[in-house]
């Protein structure tokens, strides 16, 4: 049978015993079913409210930072940032500005404290704005709740808080709404829910300061009494509460509230911060009690019933579908770890089994794949090796011939001028075997490169020496000069590596990049700590390489150069890689090429090295002896 034959089994099995439980036992599980649906739709109502609250706030950061950002604004900052300032002509700036952008509120505020221009409260020009200290870190949310005090009262309302960059001293723009009738009105709440806002103020309960958008003010003091113990409940504890208020004798007209208390600046459930409001989302459950009469409690119990179930059947669903493809994960990580003979092992004839059929195809291929490759791969790298011996030997070789017929030559013809001959040709045959002996030697050293000997390496000094190794060679006479620049980092720290082989592998590319600017430039030697590895980067200013030369340039007997041999980077290539790190190449034509090698951090290195500046120009120093490469 098919995996998906097995599903539409399971599907069918589970609604055949689904509605066989509703038809039995219909009473009792329908009010189950009913309450569960009631508390996800209460449940929904109220983050749609969170929604809707939320979108209020973002409108009204808007609207401020709209103001922050408008050319007004930023010229009134610049005026004020300059001494002395005059901040009289801005005195009617905030009340225009809330009447263009719907704002209720509107302050303009120095950023010592001093209130520019006020919208709510023109008097307060000049006077001190004591939360002045919040507002840096008020610019960095999103809008929150306040108590905002008036000329003769106070209101609650969502503000936001944002700077005005004009000058040295920033000047904020403290903006926001009224959260009153017309602001809970415009809420697009569903049918059947409604939302209520007690402003809490002082110790008691007092309620006037109920606003219920869809009452009169003699109605909003009764439901005030209803829902006093609610309110009083949430004050106390400082959390959310549910609470069923009952207006007549008759259960359609009961509500469910959810009373939600509202934090003034920082986070709501912080117990320390003041409680400002206290939001009372309604809902109706008049839909429920006339779904009740004519469902009895049977109902819900089959819903719970066919819940319980599908929840046994998926789960086995599920266990017998994830049960292979965590067999089929591991095997690719096995794969991906090199284990290459993995095998998976999943028995039927489903669509999961021909999976595992097919991965067990695909990693036998893969396997023979990589043998005809590495097989492909040796064959060439000899042939490579072969071609480049031939080439280098070829050349020594044909000056050795000459000198021998030249010897031959003089002999028969010249017997009395064979001395002298014969001293200026052997002069040349042990130049030339002494050339093939070290192109030999060369090659040798690419085959038995030696293993490091690893220890602690400070990572800065290693780059230092090799700066003042070539520090002579940068300023030689006869040869254009070229500046080094060093940019150490303090915190670049330790090692484990070979120094002697280190030294010799940067020594390399700092030749590489001699080599890029023989008309002058600039080297770069620099030293950076980054996420547990140590980078060193080599940069200079030559002409830079090709795509074709940064994919080969790594390859051994692979040079551009007219007498290189095209083992130097390789050999870097080799060291970096005993030390377990890593090297790469970033060129672009015209600009210069960079090298880049990635070794592994010591733990717990950081700050161990000496105090570095972060970069520094060489001066003359007694310059050491270096072994090539």
């Amino acid at each position: 049978m098919t995996f998906r034959r097995k599903l539409l089994l399971v599907f069918a099995l589970t609604v055949f015993f689904s509605v066989l439980a509703v038809t039995v036992l219909v009473s009792a599980v329908a009010r189950r079913a009913f309450d569960r649906s009631e508390d996800e739709r209460t449940t929904a109502l109220v983050t749609q409210f969170h929604r809707e609250f939320n979108h209020q706030g973002e409108e009204v950061v808007r609207r401020v930072g709209a103001i922050a950002n408008s050319e007004s604004a930023i010229r009134m900052a610049a005026a004020l940032n300059r001494k002395p300032s005059d901040a009289g002509p801005y005195f009617e700036s905030a009340k225009s500005a809330a009447e263009s952008n719907r704002l209720d509120f509107l302050e303009f505020v120095e950023s010592d404290g001093n209130i520019v221009s006020s919208a709510q409260w023109p008097d307060r020009f000049g006077y001190p704005e004591v939360a002045v200290e919040s507002f840096p870190a008020d610019t960095q949310r999103g809008g929150f709740l306040n108590l905002e005090q008036l000329q003769d009262a106070s209101a609650l309302g969502l503000f936001a808080v944002r700077a005005i960059s004009g000058g040295e001293h920033p000047v904020y723009v403290v903006g926001g709404r009224r959260l009153d009738k017309s602001f809970l009105a415009a809420l697009d709440m569903p049918s059947g829910m409604r939302a209520l806002l007690y402003q809490n103020r002082g110790d008691r309960f007092w309620p006037d300061l109920l606003i219920d958008p869809s009452a009169s003010s003699a109605s909003s003091s009764e439901s005030a009494e209803k829902l006093r113990s609610l309110i009083d409940d949430v004050r106390r504890s400082i959390q959310e509460k549910v609470a069923l208020v009952h207006w007549s004798a008759d259960p359609a007209e009961d509500e469910i509230f959810h009373a939600i208390p509202l934090m003034g600046v920082g986070t709501g459930k912080d117990k320390d911060q003041p409680l400002l409001a206290i939001l009372l989302i309604g809902n109706s459950r008049r839909g429920y009690v006339e779904l009740m009469r004519r469902i009895r409690s049977a109902a819900l119990m089959v819903g719970g019933g066919g819940i319980f179930f599908a929840i046994l059947l998926s789960s086995w669903v599920a266990a017998r579908v994830t049960r292979p493809v965590e067999q089929l994960a591991h095997a690719a990580q096995e794969i991906g770890a090199g284990n290459w003979n993995v095998h998976v092992s999943v028995p039927g004839h489903d669509e999961i089994s021909q999976l595992a059929e097919s991965f067990n195809q695909m990693t036998a291929e893969l396997l023979n794949q990589r043998e005809r490759l590495l097989q492909a791969e040796r064959v060439a790298a000899w042939r490579e090796l072969a071609r480049r011996l031939a080439h280098e030997l070829k050349n020594p070789l044909f000056p050795l011939q000459l000198t021998m017929e030249n010897l031959i030559r003089a002999r028969q013809q010249s017997p009395e001028q064979f001395d002298e001959i014969f001293r200026e040709s052997s002069t040349t045959l042990l130049a030339e075997i002494s050339n093939l002996k070290a192109i030999i030697s060369r090659f040798s050293d690419f085959a038995k490169m030696p293993q490091p000997q690893l220890q602690h390496v400070q990572v800065n000094e290693v780059v230092r020496g090799v700066a003042q190794l070539f520090q002579a060679q940068l300023q030689a006479p006869g040869r254009a000069p070229i500046q080094c620049d060093l940019q150490l980092d303090p915190n670049a720290g330790l090692v484990s590596a070979d120094a002697d082989l280190l030294h010799r592998a940067i020594s390399n590319l700092v030749l590489n990049a001699m080599d890029a600017m023989p008309t002058g430039g600039k080297l770069t030697l620099s030293t950076q700590n980054s996420g547990g590895n140590v980078l060193i980067q080599v940069a200079d200013s030559g002409a830079g390489l090709t795509p074709e030369e940064c994919e080969r340039i790594f390859t051994p007997y692979y040079t551009s150069k007219q007498h290189g041999t095209g083992l130097g980077l390789a050999i870097v290539q080799s060291v970096v890689s005993d030390h377990g790190g890593r090297i790469r190449v970033h060129s672009t034509a015209g600009r210069g090429t960079t090298f880049v090698i990635e070794l592994p951090a010591r733990a717990n290195n950081h700050g161990t090295g000496p105090k570095e500046f972060g970069s520094t120009q060489l001066t003359p120093t007694e310059i050491r002896p270096t072994e090539p490469i």
